[in-house]
């Protein structure tokens, strides 16, 4: 099969992609050494706490050849997953009878949904040039998504580390197609359009942006409930308020979000009440109901003893109201150490307070 102008077949995969439900497709070649040297120094400072996978790699990647040889670009495409305005998100977060969970996780599993939509794009792209070489990615594997992005022309990552769009914010998911085609490049976005504004460095609960366009996840309440297979350290618990999966505080406030749209994809919007649900009501599950009630979520990877554990959190901070406490000692001689640790520490939180 004769392989078309590959400048014509550019514009149609972000035609294709646009009908596949991305709302932008760049192309950008595999240069990421400026990038190389940052996330290198990020790594040697600890930053990544951890989470050993991000320096597991070495520079498979930084070097997206050494990761899939023979590549020669990268396919990056931009989903919107924003499933609710944000005064909804705003109440969630202010009822402290209430989990808060980040908004990418209500729905369903990003990871498949847009592997299979970026498998679908590779299949139409390979129906014009024949076979050709490629892997299709969502967070799923080495890649330096937010930089391989940003040459692509979707957006710059902003002070809270994110990537914006311009027109449509940060609420979104990244993909990258890895390929040999020698497609045309895109123009990438040189500069920050943050400005001066430093809100998302001023919002963060536990001071986590360090710095602007620099994050200790070690800080980060999205580390903290999610990546972290431990305790949570004490220092950080009364920060966490009634989050219990991951964090959007320093997206509630960018300026940026303002233009942002409420996702046109089904299968990102709440399921199972997530989005409406009390700690007491989420506490009271059992494994098995965990297990159920995630299914299909990425909500299911942080298993149901770290749900416990995050929970007991959240209703060491919430008003200790006769049903909270019962809740929490219910849970007082649980199976696990970690579990029966941050009751504990709830439980001690409410005793240092008048009971409702």
């Amino acid at each position: 099969m004769e392989i078309p102008d590959l400048s014509i077949l550019a514009r149609q995969i972000k035609e294709w992609a646009a009908e596949l439900g991305f709302q932008a497709a760049g192309i950008t070649d595999i240069d990421l050494a400026s990038s190389e040297a940052a996330f290198e120094r990020w790594i040697e400072s600890g930053l990544h706490g951890e989470m050993a996978y991000m320096a597991r790699h070495g520079r498979k990647r930084t070097r997206p050849q050494r990761l899939v040889p023979g590549t020669l670009r990268v396919i990056s495409v931009r989903m919107d997953y924003l499933p609710q305005s944000p005064r909804a998100m705003e109440a969630n977060l202010e009822d402290p009878a209430r989990a808060y969970i980040s908004r990418y996780a209500l729905g369903r599993d990003y990871h498949k949904l847009i592997r299979k939509r970026l498998q679908q794009l590779a299949k139409k792209i390979e129906a014009v040039t024949g076979p050709f070489g490629y892997r299709v990615f969502c967070d799923s594997a080495p890649v330096l998504e937010k930089p391989l992005a940003q040459k692509a022309g979707l957006g710059w990552q902003g002070k809270h580390t994110n990537l914006i769009a311009k027109k449509e914010g940060s609420w979104s998911f990244l993909g990258e197609i890895y390929t040999d085609l020698e497609l045309p490049c895109d123009p990438p976005v040189t500069r920050s359009y943050c400005g001066s504004c430093t809100a998302c460095l001023d919002i963060c609960p536990t001071g986590a942006i360090i710095a602007p366009y620099k994050l200790d996840a070690r800080r980060c309440i999205s580390y903290l409930t999610i990546e972290l297979p431990g305790a949570i350290p004490e220092s950080f618990r009364r920060a966490i308020g009634n989050r219990i999966y991951g964090c959007d505080d320093c997206q509630l406030v960018c300026p940026w979000n303002r233009r942002a749209r409420l996702t046109r994809e089904a299968g990102f919007l709440p399921r199972h009440g997530l989005d409406k649900a009390t700690l007491i009501e989420l506490f009271s599950w059992s494994e098995e109901t965990f297990l159920q009630k995630s299914e299909g979520s990425a909500i299911r990877r942080l298993g149901f003893e770290r749900w416990l554990r995050n929970i007991a959190v959240a209703l060491g901070n919430a008003p200790g109201t006769p049903e909270v406490i019962r809740a929490l000692e219910q849970r007082a001689n649980h199976p696990s150490q970690m579990v029966r640790e941050h009751v504990g520490w709830a439980l001690e939180q409410h005793r240092k307070q008048p009971t409702l």
